[in-house]
Order: C-alpha cells, then structure tokens, then sequence
C-alpha cells in the first residue's frame, strides 16, 4: 500500500483472503492464531459487502461524474508515466551506450553482479552491491517512487566499479564514462514534472512542504554527523594542504596487495559517507569508531615518521575535538552514589518514623519514650531516634547495614525493656517488620542497592520476636497473677469502709438506673464529675454499679478516663484530638457530684459515626489504656465496654484524623541534655564494626601471619581489595590488588598483580582510552603496607557502566577491560578478574547499581600531542615544494595504507627473525624496530597460491585488470588437485605457526653471543632465495647491464648479496647508487628510488632476475608456474622437490628500514664491510657444538624435510654449502 502498488480494492482483497487462509490452513483449528484469523476474515466480508452497497447506492452520482473520473484516471496515469518513462529513458541512455571506435558495449560488466565463487572478495570489500538488472527491475515494478532514489542505485554502482577495481583499468574508465552519459541525458530531459498536479491543493501544498523539509533540512543527528565528516574533510593545516585527500579512496589491490591481509577492517571516507547517506549511524559515537579505525588503519601500515602518519594524527585530533565541541566532551552523567544513598537512608528513616496505623497514630510516638542509654549495658554509646534522625540530617551513614544496626538497636531495646503485651513492644516489633518491607522496597531486593542488610528478612524477625516472647511470657503471667490479688484487695478496702460488706448486700441497694436533677443516669453511662480541687477539668467516669445507702444517699461506682494532660508521657508524644485514655483507676463518687453526660467512642468509629443528642465537645475518643502505675500506654485491640442506650448515626462527612502535640512539648524550649550529650559522638561518619579476620594457609612461609581483612595504619583491607601504591616519579600513581596480605615481626606485607596506566604502556597515538582506564599487566610484586596511600576500585567493563560501590569517591573507580602483554606491546580483552570466597566475619562493600547504565567516552592517547608536536618540529624546516612533493609521492601509490619499503640487510651480530610477508614491519629512524608492528595474519593455502601465482597471470596478461587476474587466479585454484591443494593448505599452515613461534622467541628470548646462524654462515633475508642452479640459462646482457655495476663491488660478499639487494658499501662508509640509473626519491635527496618494484622502476625486472634474489625487498616474483614459460625465457629447471617454501608476496619501502640503518650504524673506519664474513666462511660443521636451545632457534623452516641427513641441523649446514657454490658460480658466469 505505502508503494501503491495495488491498482484496485480486488487485488488488496485477495492478498488479504490469502493471508488468511494460510494462517487457517498452517494452524490447528482450536489455537487463538486460527480463531483471530477467522474473526478477521469475517470482519473482512462484512466490510467488503458494506463498500459494495455503497458503490449501489452511490451508482448515479458515479454515472453523471463518470466522464470527469475518466479523465482524472487518464491524467494520473499520464503522471505516472511520465515519470517512469524518464526513468527508462536514462536506464536506456547508459544500456545502450557504445565505445567509439571499437563499438564496444559498455554496459556490459555492469549488468549483472560478479559471481560470488569467482570474486570471493568482492563482496567483502564491497557492502553494497549492485546492478543494471537490478535497476531495470525495480523501475517496471515501480518500487522508484522518485527519480532521485533511482539515480542513487546508479551512482553507487559506478562507485562500487571505481571502489573494487585500480584507477586506469578498463572498468574504472567505463564507471566515468557512463555516469557522464547519465547526467547529460538528465540534463537534456529537463527538470522533473511535478507528480501531484491531480491532488487538492492543500494536501500539494502539505506534501510539498514535507518534501522540501527532507530534502533541505537535516535531524540534530544528520546535522551533527554532517558537521563531523565536514570538519575532518576540510582541515587544511599552516600551508593550506587538505589533508583528508588521501583518505578519500582506498587502494586497489593491486597496488597494495598484502595491505587487505595485513588490516583486517579497511575503511575510506568515501565508505563512510555512503553510510551517512543511507543512515546507517544511530549516533555520533558510530561515526567517530569509523573515523578513528581508518587513522588507525594508517598509523599501523606506515612509518611513525611519515607525512601519512603525521595527517592521520592531526585529523584525528581534529575529529575528538570536533566532537566534544558538538557534544560538550563530557561523560554521561555519572550518579552521585554517595548521595543516593544518604537519599534511601533518609527515606527509609522518614517512611518508619512517619508509619500509622488505620487511625492515624504513628507508632513511633510511643518509642519516643525508650531511653537512650541501656540500662542493661550502660557502657554502650547512647541511641534513640533522636540521635538517629541527627546522623542521618548530618549525613554520616554511608552504608545501610549500619544505619539498619542502629534502627534496630532501638527497637530491640524498647522489646527487651517492656512486656510483651504493651503497645511499646507491639509497635516496635510492627516498626521493624515495616522497616524491613520499605528497605527491601527501596532496595528492590538487590537490584538497586546490594548490602549485607539484606541477609535480615522478615523469617529472621519473627523467629527472633517469637524466642523472646517465650522467654517472657511465664515471667509477666506471674506478675499478673500477683497483681490482680493486689487489685483485689485494693478494690475491697475502696468498697467495705462505705457501707460494710458486700457480702450481705443488705445496707445497699443496687439499681440499673437513678435519677438526679431531672436527669436518668444508666448504668453504661459517661458522666462528667466533678473534680476534687478547683480549676480543673470535671473527671470522665463510666459508670459500672449505681445503688443507694442506708442514709439515702446515691452513689456511682466505675472506670476513670484520664485525658493527657492527666497521665505521664514525654513531652514528643502526640495525641488525637479530644483523646482519652481508658486507665486502670477505678473509684467511686456520689451521683450528686454528676455535672453531665458525655460519650466516650472508640477510635474505630469516632470518626464515622456520631451519637445522637449530644454536642461535639461533649464527644470523646479512646485509643489506648493507661496503666498509672507502670506510666505505660497499651493500645487497645477490641472495645469490651457494654453497649450503652446511646443512639450512634453516620456522619455526614467523616472526620478527618488529626493529631495535636503534647501540653507539655511548649514547655520543652531546649533540647534533652541526654540527646545533646549524645550528638557529640556523632560527629564523624559513622563505620561498620569490624575485626582482623586471620587466615589459615597451608603453604605460608614460616613466621607469616595471614589476614582475610586487616587493619593497617588505621586503613582498613581485605583481600580483594585495591590500592593505590606510591610510585616515585610515577603520576598518577599505580594500583595494585590485594591478593595475599599478611604480617612478619609486625611489619604488613600483600601480593597481587599490578595495574599500569595507559602512557606506561607502547601504543599508536590513535589509540583512544577510557577516562580512567588501566590494564593488567604482566606484574606480580609482594609490597610493604607502607607503601599503600589509598583505597581504590577497578571495575570490569560491564560493572563500570552499571554500578559502584557506595563507599569509594567517583575519582577513585577504575575501568580495566584488558591485559597489557609487555612481551607482545598489545592490549588483549580478558574475561574478568579473579574472584574471592571470604568468609563471614569480612564485612562486604554494598554497591549501587545505576537504573540506566552511563556510555562513558573515549578520549585520545597521551602520546598524540606528544607525538603530533615531533613530527611538526620534523616538517616544520622543510619547504613547501619539498612537503609538497612528499605528498604527491604518497599519492602516487594510493592512499593512508602505503606501506615504507624496508631494506634487508642485517649482520652477523643481529639476525633478523623469519617473518612472513604480510606483517609489514615498520621502523623509526635512529630507533631499534617499532615494537608490536608485527600482526598476526589468518594465512590459507589459497592466499599463498595466490601470492605465486598472480605475478605469473600478471606477466602473460599484462592489461587485465585486478578483478579479471583474480577470476583467473580462483579458476586456477579450483582446477587445482586436492592433493596440491593440501600441500598448499600445510605450507600455509607451516609458516602461520612459524610465524606466532618466531614473533613469541623474538619477543622473550634474550639474545647473547654471537647468534647461531651467523656461525653457520646463513643470514635469513626477509625475501625468499630460490635455489640456483650451475646450468640456468643466463640472463641477456642487457637485462643484467643495469645490476653490473652495482653489483660489481661485493667481490664474493655473500651476506650483502643476500641481505642488502644490490646496495653495496664503499669504502668511505656510504652507498654507492649508479646516479645514472637510479632516480632520486621525491622529498628524501640523496636516497635512490627503486619504484614499486624496487629495481630502478616497474619495468627494470625480469624472472631471472626475481629468482636471483636481485628483485627488490618488496616485489618477490614467485617461482615459473610449471609448464608455462615467461616473456618468451625458456622456464628453469625446477628441482623435483623445492628446497624453499616461498611465503607470500609483501611489499616494503627502502626509506627508513631497520637493516638499513643498522647497516649505516654498523660501517666503521677500520673496516669496509660490517659482517664479519671471513669467519662465517671459515667456521665448519665439526668446530660448533649446538646447545637444544640453539638447535630450536635454528631456520628450520626454511626446508620441508631434513632429507636424507640425520639432522636439520645436517640439513642446512648442507644448504649453506650448496649456497656458496651457487654463488661462486653466479660469480664466475658473470665475470663478477
């Protein structure tokens, strides 16, 4: 429907109805998806059959505007092809447009997407294919719902074309001859016709301005993605040079093979922006990892030094500063845990204190009258609510289990202190049970606050109220007993002194009722006495017996209300409006002393109902006895007074529950001494109490005693914990984590791994780090205690976005996500730390988990500005012609991912290890290699294939492009025996494992003595040497006339053949370069440049040349494919069984590279050579005796087998023996 591809209401029906029945007929007829579908294929009918009847009753009105309709249905289907037909008209432009001359068809390779068995690769490189077919398609099922959006699918199929295939191949040509075709067509057609001629002209106007809006106006996202790409895009630096330009494109792969083996995620601005484009960025942070991979992509495959290098380091500069001006730079807000937690502690402490019951008392009101000292433990520190709602408006509980301690400690007091039936112990044992429910309410069980609190549930309060009231209970049924017969005897001595004993009942006469000024008083009543002194309150009497003495005088006998200004309370109490207590105080008055009648209610219906016949004032309320003797308040839980003749009716509306403050809280102008005394010892932040735990270890050293947790310097520590530990000259300082702690002739020592920040560890300046990141390193140490200066956390990647603990400051929790291998200078993720089983008695940190988790941001190395400034002082005295030409150099060979050519020399005293091909290693001038340039690589028998034998396709099809020499080289592969494939596979295999076994030795083992291979006379040179054979054919002299002279001052120096690739020495310790042969390198005066293939430029090589290992350090010509010949050169004579595996191709850069500034450093005055190569000439086989180690280190990979000798030591002592006649040969042929 959105695509308006229904032409009528049917064809919308059918696909309904088809729906339907599928979901009838795939489920069983009694599911719920069976029912809806036939509820709504019913609704279906119905409405169909409703639209029908419509049509009929609307048929004359449709008849007389059948003629407009007809033409409104022309006008828009004339619309709709109009567009379509432009569509097709620039599809046809580009189908059909032909080569000049040749009338080739250029559309050809674009009509259809490359076979995926054949370009395996192609869809790797490119994300988003795409099609002339594809374009056809979708223009005659009109899913282009504008011209634009087919325009789209055609420029990015032209630019996947200029993307996968090298500049100047015939492919890349037609991609910009067809798109110039297409917009000239477009131009010729004119601007578009608008399509909304048909529609009213308020909803034209509306959508009109809708698409305007998209098409003119971006979203805050769109507009800060636009902003960020500009910026890194148009950065020029001082001299105006636009630095993104070489960003801009990556390079084929023909240009830098190796580049795609050794960079894993290759990534160009031009890729970057068709992601914009097709919105494919959900936030800023996307952008800026695609941005900061291809700088990092460039800082790994070039030299430090290079301009390449510097460019990357700048714009990614410029990105992080971009976008922290976009976004503020800031973090996501990171929660004050500390106070979040002084937040829950104050609520809970209000939600408990401020706890009523269903007429609106609060419980706490009674606790207010616990003491603060214990009098069972007078020694304790003093505690109530009062001292309690002081600590925590002073903040000093910084962990709930202590502050629960504290709450508790009150309300165990005020049970422990009072019987088991009084309100005090009902209340507090109901307060604890509710502070219990609001924690865990608060808390959410853990998921918002974890602590030890949380082990004391509502289970453990009942069994705990339970056991004490067992204990109790035989003691108060005692004390009742006891005091009933007091009371007993008291009510009898009341009654006998007024008219004798009750036993004979004969001087009274008792009666249900008595009248006294014109009044009837029942027995049931309230009456208000009189009092016994003037100016005080009438008292409040239930009346119990009525009954008249021998004089004739009536008397009243009942239970005395006292109201509160009447009963013993602390002055904090509070007290219901026109409350009463029920008291234990009975007595009784004559009835003359009666001033009138009152109502006493009980709570529960005091403020419903109201008693008829009397007036407000004379209504009372009763909540809880009062006992005068223990000065105790106990609500009460059923009203047991005999119902009265009084007539109760519903109050209109109910009243509501008000409480008022004691007479006595106006008198109380200063605050209780005991609560003042106490707020003195709460001054500081109070701590949970806690105590050395040792530790039994089986192994310990003698004389060692180890803690669990442990009280150093007044620090308290236990194992698991972190620290910062005082590092001279280091800032910040290092942490380090407790994993052992004990104490020896009363000095504290720990062990445990160290944690390093990232400017200790060796990086590329691209590198971006977390605010306050640290990784593990390879550091164990046993430290004093004394060097510890404080407590610090360091989180897990998932634990530092989702929570803290509650007691460490937010500037001391640290992010580590990964270990530092110092061997390796590489960062690798780990699954977590080690965690730790402690035992009970160690007090566990609470932690905090966040509602939302934070997104923390990266910010860029240390080392960037360091690093940007160096190499501005270095281009900082160069001109802008040679800067200039530097750059275009760069140019010329693609892009960010160059690689700097490396020569490969090496000497005696340091051999260079074996390392395969593709790791490209990168070195600093005047420095030792740049550690950690070496990279893994997944190496594949097709890979090594491919790598021998696309230079053999290269030379016999010297004008196919990159994707036509790939077809070949995968038909070639699949036309492959599976028994070579195999043999491929566990060569591949070989040098992968010899590669990680190499990169491991070079990394750990110590180097000492002068190594073995110089012994044996064998130097391994980065590139291959193939086996030379007496009877090759020789080389033309005008093949070999370039190499003559530069090769004519070895005179039988085997190692700077070898090694150093036609570069000899001269004896006054500098180069020599035929200047007439070899072109100065752009930028750099006085170093030859070799071209791409090393050898005084592309076309100086030839096949014999490559297997005489006279090819330059990058461009290694793989052995002749067998049975083909080359250039018209008769093929070599191969052996049956190579002597060599031949790794794969790699390319390297002369400028700068190790071996050739080891070969600088090494010429002296005394010497004309730097190798020592008398004597590896000299040594033989039986004067050096091989340790194990030594064998293991030796090349062994340089042969398949060990052959007939007994040895692969016997092996290669045989191989540098054939290797030495090889060259004495090559000598004497060549007249050397």
């Amino acid at each position: 429907m959105k695509n308006n591809e229904y032409e009528s209401v049917e064809h919308i029906d059918s696909d309904l109805t088809l729906m339907f029945e599928n979901a009838k007929r795939y489920n069983v007829p009694h599911s719920s998806i069976y029912k809806r579908a036939l509820k709504l294929q019913h609704i279906q009918q119905m409405k169909r059959k409703e639209l029908l009847q419509r049509d009929d009753d609307d048929g004359d009105s449709m008849l007389s505007s059948a003629t407009s309709d007809t033409s409104s249905t022309k006008r828009k289907s004339h619309k709709k092809n109009t567009k379509k037909n432009r569509m097709k008209a620039l599809f046809a432009a580009v189908n059909e447009a032909r080569e000049a001359g040749t009338g080739r068809r250029l559309c050809d390779l674009f009509m259809v997407k490359p076979s995926k068995k054949d370009y395996p690769d192609y869809y790797k490189v490119i994300l988003e294919p795409m099609d002339l077919r594809t374009i056809e398609h979708n223009i005659r099922s009109d899913k282009y719902l504008t011209e634009d959006s087919m325009l789209e699918d055609m420029k990015l199929m032209f630019r996947n074309a200029r993307h996968y295939n090298e500049e100047g191949s015939q492919v890349y040509n037609d991609a910009d001859v067809l798109e110039k075709i297409m917009k000239d067509k477009r131009k010729e057609l004119g601007p578009a016709t608008d399509d909304d001629d048909m529609m009213s002209p308020k909803l034209k106007i509306r959508k009109n301005s809708i698409t305007l809006k998209k098409s003119k106006y971006l979203t805050p996202l769109q507009q800060k993605l636009h902003e960020l790409y500009e910026a890194v895009k148009n950065y020029t630096d001082k001299r105006g040079r636009r630095l993104s330009t070489i960003f801009l494109r990556l390079p084929s792969r023909a240009e830098l093979p190796d580049y795609y083996i050794a960079i894993k995620k290759p990534v160009d601005m031009e890729k970057i922006r068709s992601h914009m484009l097709a919105n494919k960025y959900q936030d800023v942070d996307a952008l800026v990892e695609d941005l900061v991979l291809m700088f990092n992509n460039a800082c790994t495959y070039n030299e430090p030094e290079s301009l390449i290098y510097r460019d990357a380091l700048l714009l990614h500069r410029v990105l992080l500063e971009t976008r922290r001006d976009l976004e503020g730079g800031e973090d996501a807000h990171v929660p004050d845990v500390p106070r979040l937690i002084q937040e829950l502690i104050r609520s809970l402490f209000v939600s408990v204190l401020g706890h009523q019951d269903d007429e609106g008392r609060c419980y706490s009101d009674s606790l207010a009258e616990i003491p603060a000292v214990d009098p069972a433990n007078p020694e304790k520190p003093s505690l109530n609510f009062e001292i309690i709602r002081n600590n925590v408006d002073r903040g000093h509980y910084k962990r709930l289990d202590v502050f629960q301690d504290h709450m508790f400690e009150v309300l165990e007091k005020a049970r422990r202190l009072n019987r088991t039936d009084s309100e005090i112990f009902e209340d507090a044992v109901e307060l604890q049970q509710f502070f219990i429910r609001i924690r865990d309410e608060l808390c959410k069980n853990g998921e918002i606050l974890m602590s030890p609190a949380l082990s004391y549930t509502s289970k453990h309060l009942h069994s705990d109220v339970e056991k004490e009231k067992k204990e109790k209970l035989p003691k108060e049924f005692e004390e009742d007993k006891i005091k009933r017969e007091e009371e007993k005897i008291e009510a009898e001595k009341r009654e006998d002194p007024v008219g004798g004993s009750w036993q004979s009942g004969l001087q009274r006469t008792y009666s249900q009722d008595c009248s006294f000024k014109d009044s009837m008083y029942h027995v049931g009543d309230y009456v208000y006495v009189e009092p016994a002194e003037p100016n005080l309150q009438p008292h409040i009497i239930y009346i119990e017996r009525l009954w008249q003495d021998n004089t004739g005088e009536k008397w009243l006998y009942g239970c005395w209300f006292y109201r509160p200004n009447e009963t013993f309370h602390l002055a904090t109490r509070k007290f219901l409006e026109k409350e009463v207590f029920k008291s234990d105080y009975y007595n009784k008055a004559p009835v003359s002393k009666i001033m009138g009648k009152c109502v006493v209610m009980f709570v529960k219906e005091y403020f419903k109902l109201h008693p008829e016949g009397f007036r407000a004032e004379d209504v009372y309320v009763c909540e809880s006895r009062y006992s005068a003797k223990s000065k105790s308040f106990k609500k009460i839980k059923m009203w047991t007074m005999p119902l009265s003749s009084v007539r109760f009716v519903p109050r209109e509306v109910p009243l509501p529950v008000v409480r008022v403050a004691s007479i006595f809280a106006q008198k109380q102008e200063e605050k209780p001494p005991e609560i003042a005394d106490e707020s003195k010892i709460t001054n500081g932040i109070i701590d949970k109490e806690r105590e050395d735990v040792p530790l039994d270890v089986t192994n310990g050293e003698p004389g060692c005693q180890y803690y669990e947790q442990l009280c150093y310097n007044n620090l308290w520590l236990k194992v698991a914990d972190f620290v910062y530990i005082a590092s001279h000259g280091l800032v910040p300082h290092r942490v380090g984590r407790i994993e052992k702690m004990w104490m020896r002739d009363g000095a504290g020592y720990f062990f445990g791994p160290i944690f390093i920040h990232p400017e200790e560890t060796e990086h590329e300046p691209t590198k971006m780090f977390y605010k306050k990141e640290v990784f593990l390193s390879n550091l164990e140490e046993t430290c004093p205690m004394t060097c510890i200066i404080g407590k610090c956390v360091v989180s897990s990647f998932k634990d530092y976005l989702s929570c803290r603990p509650t007691e460490v400051p937010e500037e001391n929790v640290l992010l580590c996500e990964s270990r530092y291998i110092e061997s390796e200078k590489q960062m690798k993720k780990f699954k977590g730390l080690k965690r730790f089983s402690l035992s009970g008695k160690v007090l566990e940190d609470e932690i905090y988990y966040f509602r939302k988790l934070i997104v923390p941001q990266k910010e860029p190395s240390p080392l960037l500005d360091r690093k940007i400034e160096e190499l501005e002082a270095k281009f900082a005295d160069m001109t802008d012609e040679e800067l200039e030409d530097l750059g275009d150099d760069d140019g010329e060979l693609g892009d960010q991912t160059l690689p700097q050519m490396q020569s490969s020399m090496s000497s005696d005293m340091d051999i260079m290890p074996y390392t395969p091909p593709q790791s490209t290693p990168k070195s600093i001038k005047g420095l030792s290699k740049k550690e950690g340039s070496k990279r893994k690589i997944n190496m594949s028998g097709y890979i090594l294939f491919s790598s021998e034998m696309r230079a053999v396709i290269k030379a016999q099809h010297p004008d196919f492009s990159f994707g036509e020499l790939s077809r070949l080289v995968g038909t070639e592969w699949r036309n492959l025996d599976s028994s070579r494939k195999a043999e491929y596979e566990e060569r591949a295999a070989k040098v992968a494992e010899q590669q990680e076994r190499e990169r491991a030795q070079h990394q750990t083992s110590p180097r000492a003595g002068t190594p073995v291979g110089a012994l044996m006379g064998v130097v391994p040179p980065p590139t291959p040497m193939g086996m030379l054979n007496p009877s090759m054919t020789p080389v033309s002299e005008g093949r070999m006339g370039a190499y003559r002279s530069a090769m004519m001052p070895l005179q039988g120096y085997v190692e700077g053949m070898v090694s150093m690739t036609g570069i000899p020495p001269h004896h006054m310790g500098v180069p020599v370069f035929p200047q007439h042969l070899l072109r100065v390198m752009p930028g750099f005066p006085g170093i030859p440049y070799f071209g791409i293939n090393g050898v005084g430029g592309p076309g100086a090589g030839s096949v014999h040349g490559s297997q005489m290992g006279l090819v330059g350090p990058g461009q290694q010509a793989p052995p002749p494919y067998p049975g083909q010949a080359q250039m018209g050169q008769p093929a070599l004579q191969q052996p049956s069984t190579p002597v060599f595996v031949s790794p794969p191709a790699k390319n390297q850069r002369v400028l700068h590279s190790e071996a050739y500034l080891r070969y600088i450093e090494g010429l002296t005055a005394e010497s004309s050579t730097v190798s020592k190569w008398d004597q590896a000439l000299s040594v033989q086989k039986q004067d050096v005796r091989l340790t194990k180690e030594q064998e293991s280190r030796l090349p062994s990979h340089w042969l398949k087998s060990k052959g007939a000798h007994k040895t692969m030591a016997d092996a290669l002592w045989r191989l540098r023996d054939l290797m030495l006649r090889d060259t004495l040969n090559i000598r004497q042929m060549h007249n050397l």
